[in-house]
């Protein structure tokens, strides 16, 4: 599973910078972090509600295949509960619902910073160099997701008994 920020999208170092300005090269950064935020946090949600419903329909079905006489109700209620256990097991290992809830929320803040800056609002209306704040402010967001995204994956290693390295 790639860090935040990293992989699918446009690189920073693909910009060439004879050709954007300082605040064309923030705003492609900060438009790069804002999709890919977006569309991890989407793609987590997904796969967490996936499997909490696939969980609830499993764990639902076992209690009328034990009970009323199916023929190989045990055998497949019990095939149930390995599902159940192992679709828990992934969602544990790869935190869907903790990565989709982090990554939406950075997306928000920096489509927030986004806003702010064009508008010449908040932090951004007396700022002596506004698109240097924007680009630090940027990176610094990002940045602390890395770190929350490291320490999350550190954990859940730790309990499977992992090491991680980072990128």
């Amino acid at each position: 599973m790639a860090a935040p920020g990293e992989g699918d999208a446009k690189n920073v170092a693909e910009i060439d910078p004879s050709n954007s300005t300082p605040e064309q090269a923030a705003l492609s950064r900060l438009e790069d972090q804002i999709q890919w935020y977006s569309r991890k946090s989407a793609h987590n949600q997904r796969c967490f509600k996936w499997i909490k419903g696939t969980t609830i329909a499993a764990a639902a079905v076992i209690p009328v295949l034990t009970t009323s006489g199916v023929l190989h109700g045990a055998q497949i209620a019990a095939g149930l509960g390995i599902l159940i256990a192992v679709i828990e097991g992934v969602q544990q290992l790869n935190q869907y619902q903790t990565n989709w809830t982090d990554y939406r929320a950075t997306s928000e803040a920096l489509k927030h910073e986004k806003f702010l800056y064009l508008a010449k609002a908040g932090q951004y209306l007396e700022a002596p160099h506004p698109t240097a704040l924007l680009a630090e402010r940027v990176e610094s967001l990002v940045s602390q997701e890395n770190a929350k995204w490291l320490t999350t994956q550190s954990t859940t290693a730790k309990g499977q008994g992992q090491r991680v390295e980072p990128h």
